[in-house]
């Protein structure tokens, strides 16, 4: 039998594609009495085998959350049973995340009231609360220090991540991203001709002379210009409004990345205005991908509230006689405008979430959102005949004769680009397990910390995971029972954070007198931390690779000062 100790895998890709569903009466209430028969899933309109399927509820997902250990005094001598843990460790995460960029100082300081309020009345001992930004400054990580908190929330204000504002341009005309876009991709006639006649009452505007006094020649000079500034106008303000939306994309995903560090329940609060996406629609895909591989929930609080449509600067002069141009100018604001909360509605309702808007209780809005829906399900399938091609696949959920439930889940995928060796499989089932509070008993194994002071500040924590080789599935090959075990400890901190973590993988090709007296007597792997006094989370995965079957257990422990 030999050790080899590995990095830590914290990377995968995989060929399953999971879909996180969420059923809801017309009350609104989660259902979480369905079975797999009762789903029909579909890719590209073609029925799909379920090839996963779980049912998580709030009490499955905080189970384990408070596990136990046996510890060890400051003098060596092994504590006996398993007393409870030495503090509440943390069960919930939530992230704020503050699309800054988008939000005016009115909308953003709402929703930092709002926010304040949640963290002064309904903090939880076993909540931790981030405080993130899409521009990444004013930020906080998680935390339940209150104080904190307020006043990173206080300190709070819109900040541009571009040259210019593409939301409410200075230049004249004016024009939004919205707008931009219309022009530049889809080449719509009747907006060009808006930007057109704005173009023109601009550089009208600029001339000495009235259009009465303009000769023919001088009007149709003064139209080409237009069109040119409007081109122009349209081609910057789409730059700008497309790096605005490239960076909140961005920081969804590194959120997600940080948040799936973290042991327990993990949803992100998104509070924008809203934005549009277009030309990013594969990395849209992916970051719900991202989301529920790392059993991440995404919900969207609308800062806008129950907002009135603005129609346009009517102060900005126009000079449009066209009525039928004055009509599809009044339309694209008002299409612009509403288009920016589709993103917060799919954000949430493809990755399980809930999207708060149009109502300014934004504080009642925050409470309803930082908590992950009492039940939902995790589905999965393996696509029939996939290319690996990057190309966009659709998926619709339905359920087999119930109607009247209200079904949330995501749309569609893009293909990967490769496939997922069974190697990355494991990694996968290893890492998931790690970042989950869900103790799995797949495999015989018992928990148990020791610890004792090296110095003031210093201290030793073993973790030792004890195995029961009678319960393993051995293949026998060259006259040797074999079966490998891969261990995984790994530490977290009073606030969820992940401090340090070790793989070792345990190769057994043993005689079959070493079995049978293992059998009896177990084998038990350590594995060393040098740690600083403080409250831990003690995390301990094992997996065998014949039967693939896999324990986790959790445990705390205090290193006194």
């Amino acid at each position: 039998m030999s050790t080899h100790d590995n990095p830590l895998p914290l990377e995968s890709r995989v060929n399953l594609v999971p879909v996180r569903v969420v059923v809801r009466d017309s009350n609104g209430n989660a259902i979480a009495n369905l079975h797999r028969e009762d789903f029909q899933l579909f890719e590209d309109g073609k029925p799909q085998i379920v090839s996963n399927f779980t049912v998580e509820t709030l009490a499955s997902l905080s189970g384990g959350a408070a596990g136990t250990s046996a510890t060890e005094s400051k003098t060596g001598a092994a504590d006996s049973g398993k007393p409870g843990p030495a503090f509440l460790p943390p069960a919930r995460f939530v992230a704020l995340l503050f699309d800054d960029p988008h939000l005016n100082l009115q909308d953003l300081m709402r929703a930092h009231i709002a926010a304040s309020s949640y963290v002064e009345k309904y903090l939880a001992p076993t909540d931790r609360i981030a405080v993130f930004t899409v521009s990444g400054q004013t930020q906080t990580d998680f935390t339940d220090d209150r104080a904190k908190l307020r006043a990173n929330l206080a300190n709070m204000i819109p900040r541009s991540v571009t040259a210019g504002d593409p939301s409410t341009p200075a230049d004249c005309p004016v024009m939004d991203y919205y707008e931009a876009v219309e022009i530049q991709d889809h080449h719509d006639q009747n907006v060009i001709d808006v930007a057109t006649q704005d173009a023109v009452a601009c550089l009208q505007s600029q001339s000495a002379n009235s259009p009465s006094q303009q000769s023919a020649a001088a009007q149709a000079s003064l139209l080409q210009q237009a069109q040119t500034l409007a081109e122009s106008t349209a081609l910057r303000m789409e730059e700008m409004g497309d790096e605005q939306t490239e960076y909140a994309l961005r920081r969804l995903r590194e959120v997600i990345d940080r948040m799936s560090l973290l042991p327990g329940q993990r949803s992100i609060v998104l509070i924008s205005p809203g934005f549009i996406y277009p030309n990013r629609e594969a990395e849209f895909s992916e970051i719900v991908d991202k989301a529920i591989r790392q059993n991440v929930f995404i919900n969207t609080l609308d800062a806008r509230g129950l907002y009135v449509p603005d129609f346009g600067d009517i102060s900005q002069p126009t000079n449009d006689p066209n009525l039928v141009t004055a009509g599809y100018r009044s339309r694209l604001h008002l299409d612009g405008q509403s288009s920016q909360v589709e993103v917060l509605m799919d954000l949430a309702s493809e990755t399980g979430g809930i999207s708060f808007h149009d109502n300014n209780d934004l504080a009642a809005g925050l409470r309803e959102l930082v908590s992950p829906p009492e039940a939902y399900y995790l589905l999965a399938f393996v696509p029939q005949n996939l290319k690996y091609d990057g190309h966009f696949h659709s998926i619709k959920v339905g359920l087999a004769g119930k109607n009247k439930y209200t079904i949330l889940a995501r749309k569609g995928f893009y293909a990967p680009k490769h496939g997922e060796t069974p190697e990355q499989l494991a990694a996968r089932t290893i890492q998931d397990a790690l970042f989950s509070q869900e103790e799995q008993h797949g495999l015989p194994v018992a928990l148990q910390t020791q610890f004792y002071k090296t110095g003031a500040t210093d201290a030793k924590l073993a973790v030792l995971a004890h195995v029961d080789l009678a319960h393993l599935r051995f293949d026998k090959a060259n006259g040797r029972n074999d079966n490998d075990l891969t261990v995984v400890a790994a530490l977290f901190d009073r606030n969820g954070n992940f401090v340090t973590g070790t793989q070792k993988v345990i190769i057994m090709k043993l005689r079959d007198d070493t079995l049978a007296r293992l059998s009896q007597t177990g084998v038990t792997v350590r594995t060393n931390f040098d740690v600083k006094p403080g409250d831990y989370v003690v995390r301990l995965v094992v997996r065998d690779s014949n039967a693939a079957q896999l324990a986790a257990e959790s445990g705390s422990v205090e290193i006194p000062y």
